[in-house]
């Protein structure tokens, strides 16, 4: 039995397989996972029931299994029917999640066009798609290296 909090066995066997610079999205319920992902990219669907798991449940087993260097959201609109005062809320529970873990780590929001981009590379091995339904809760995890 693994000591770590991430239990999932094909999970667990992409992220050993994955080095670094590989990219892992924490995708949420409305992340197009079917079209916008990494031409190697595997897809693992944990979408149970609405909300059930959310991002940030995924994030807490990811980060307990494989170093992460960079973490990167989608920035939210100015303006439409997504446009958000401030940051989403799913923020702040994963700066809390990545402040838990031990790691120093900044979010990063960049462009949502630029997000896809960022997503459909070579580098990305990995998509989990969740049942979140917090907006702007997607999340892209750049793997790192193991100092230890």
């Amino acid at each position: 039995m693994l000591r770590h909090k991430l239990i999932h066995p094909q999970i667990s066997s992409i992220l050993a397989a994955a080095g670094h610079h590989s990219s892992v999205l924490i995708a949420d319920g409305n992340y197009p996972a079917a079209s916008k992902r990494g031409p190697r990219a595997e897809l693992i669907s944990l979408n149970l029931m609405p909300g059930v798991p959310t991002c940030n449940q995924v994030l807490e087993a990811v980060l307990s299994a494989v170093p992460i260097e960079a973490i990167q959201t989608m920035k939210t609109e100015d303006s439409g029917p997504y446009a958000l005062d401030g940051d989403p809320p799913v923020w702040d529970d994963y700066r809390k999640t990545i402040q838990d873990e031990g790691l120093s780590l900044e979010l990063e929001p960049i462009d949502k066009w630029d997000f896809y981009k960022a997503v459909t590379t070579e580098d990305h091995v990995l998509t989990i798609q969740t049942a979140d339904q917090q907006r702007y809760a997607n999340i892209l995890l750049t793997v790192g290296v193991r100092m230890d």
